[in-house]
C-alpha cells in the first residue's frame, strides 16, 4: 500500500519549497538539485521522493538520468485553496484603504 501524502504537508518543509522554486526555471537531476543545498544527497533525494509522491514533481527518464520537472497543475490545487484567503486579505486591504482615506479628510 502506497502512503498517501498531503501536498500541504509536502510544502510545509522549507527545503521542499526551495526545490519547487528551483524547478520553476528548468528540469534538473537529483544531483543538480542537491548541489544547491548543504544537506546530504540522500536527504535531498528523500525530499524529492516526497514531492514526487505528492505529484508536485515528476521524474522523466532521459538516458541514464532522471530529470525532475514541476507539475504546475498540482500547484493549482494549492492556489485554489489559497484563493479563499486572498479574498479575505483583499477585503481587509480595502477596509484599511477606506479607513486611511477617512483619516486623511
Amino acid at each position: 500500500m502506497k502512503l498517501r501524502r498531503d501536498i500541504f504537508q509536502a510544502i510545509s518543509d522549507p527545503t521542499r519549497r526551495a526545490i519547487l522554486v528551483l524547478l520553476t526555471s528548468q528540469a534538473m537531476t537529483a544531483g543538480t538539485i542537491a548541489e544547491n543545498f548543504d544537506a546530504a544527497r540522500p536527504t535531498i533525494s528523500k525530499h524529492i521522493q516526497i514531492l514526487n509522491e505528492c505529484e508536485l514533481v515528476e521524474g522523466k527518464q532521459q538516458g541514464r538520468e532522471i530529470y525532475y520537472v514541476l507539475k504546475i497543475e498540482k500547484m493549482k490545487e494549492i492556489d485554489k485553496w489559497l484563493e479563499q484567503f486572498r479574498k479575505i486579505w483583499e477585503n481587509r486591504f480595502d477596509q484599511l484603504d477606506n479607513l486611511l482615506s477617512k483619516l486623511k479628510k
